[in-house]
């Protein structure tokens, strides 16, 4: 899936959408420190108040927020896995009876407690729908604005939610005239930050990919792997920050570590270009043939492509390895490369770094920033400086 499909998905989920349709939600009860179920309960969604609606759609948009390899992972099932997830999930998306799916779901969830621990109270919630995906309306002049559904997506939506006690509160009561302590023994549940959850199918455009499901972590880069090979049956993946540190060691391996602001700048600048090349197409990979022409084209020297093969072997053990180009560039327009000192930390963007040197002054290393306007410092405008001995004395520019 890519941004623009997961995008599309997010925004069908609220009530009263014709373009969504949940047909069947089903909430599970799991006691802390228990691998038994306490309680489970299936019905209709729409015999939910609308209130209980609107806050179960904000949790499973919640479940498809976040950035692609770092909270949102698209992992292929593993076929040789027993008793395998992809088979229970795509019979219960098949299922008539509402009593065939609650059973699928409930084989889900023996696996989510096998071997597996909760130190809370949690709640698993599934969903099954379909989402109808439009094209634009069938004639521009219609009155009706009609549209014409194209594309039918069933689908099977899942989100683990942790519990919370309920606040300690001090009321006032108008009619008694008195205040009292509220006693409230319910536990809470905490439908704002799913801990973890999966859709499936994926689907990219008007295709659905069975043999995908996206799995979705609470925090970025934290990953339950539990969950993902022993409930999912998920293959081997890797993440964008993993992705990262093997891109930055092969540069480091290719450059014997030794590279400057300038070319690292014209490194990301090239990615970023790659990137926007294939912004309308799948997320572009780069094997070790493309980081070569990224590294020439940057001003790398001595580069060849056996150096970087080797550097593929050695990193990685995969010479045809293909690293996510998104993966491996910080955003390119914010604040996102950190520049760590003794005497002060820099935030700094990527298509900026070209305005910052490392420089070698009278035998000193120094940081050197090329800026358009006034520094101002504590309210202060600095006045230009030129450095006029190797005794660092200082003379005020007129």
């Amino acid at each position: 899936m890519n941004k623009k499909d997961l995008a599309a998905l997010r925004r069908q989920f609220k009530v009263d959408n014709d373009l969504l349709k949940i047909s069947d939600i089903f909430n599970v009860y799991v006691m802390k420190e228990s691998d038994e179920i306490y309680h489970h309960q299936s019905q209709p969604f729409d015999m939910l108040e609308r209130e209980q609606q609107e806050l179960f759609m904000t949790n499973f948009k919640k479940v498809l927020t976040g950035q692609l390899d770092e909270k949102l992972f698209e992992l292929r099932f593993d076929s040789k896995a027993e008793n395998s997830s992809q088979l229970i999930l795509h019979k219960a998306l098949l299922s008539e009876r509402a009593e065939d799916w609650k059973d699928q779901m409930l084989e889900l969830v023996e696996k989510m407690l096998k071997d597996k621990t909760y130190d809370m109270d949690i709640v698993i919630t599934f969903i099954r729908g379909e989402y109808l995906k439009s094209t634009k309306r069938k004639n521009d002049d219609a009155e009706d604005n009609a549209f014409e559904p194209v594309y039918s997506h069933p689908f099977i939506l899942s989100s683990v939610n942790k519990t919370q006690d309920p606040r300690k509160e001090l009321l006032f009561d108008y009619v008694e005239k008195t205040f009292k302590y509220n006693i409230v023994v319910d536990p809470v549940i905490n439908l704002n930050a799913p801990l973890k959850g999966f859709l499936f199918p994926c689907f990219t455009n008007y295709t659905a990919d069975v043999n995908h499901v996206l799995y979705s972590t609470g925090k970025s880069n934290e990953l339950d792997m539990h969950f993902i090979e022993n409930v999912l049956n998920a293959e081997d993946f890797m993440t964008a920050e993993e992705d990262k540190a093997v891109f930055e060691e092969i540069v480091k391996h290719v450059t014997d570590n030794k590279i400057n602001t300038t070319t690292l700048s014209n490194v990301y600048e090239e990615i970023n270009r790659t990137i926007e090349e294939n912004e309308e197409d799948e997320a572009p990979k780069l094997d070790y043939k493309d980081v070569e022409q990224v590294l020439k084209m940057s001003g790398v020297e001595d580069v060849n492509t056996e150096k970087v093969e080797e550097a593929f072997h050695n990193i990685i053990d995969d010479k045809t390895y293909e690293l996510k180009a998104s993966s491996i560039l910080p955003k390119y327009q914010s604040k996102s490369i950190k520049i760590k000192t003794k005497v002060a930390n820099i935030a700094i963007s990527p298509q900026d770094l070209k305005y910052v040197r490392q420089v070698n002054f009278f035998g000193k290393r120094c940081l050197l920033i090329e800026v358009e306007e006034d520094t101002v410092i504590e309210g202060f405008t600095m006045i230009p400086e030129a450095f006029t001995t190797k005794d660092n004395s200082l003379k005020d520019e007129d």
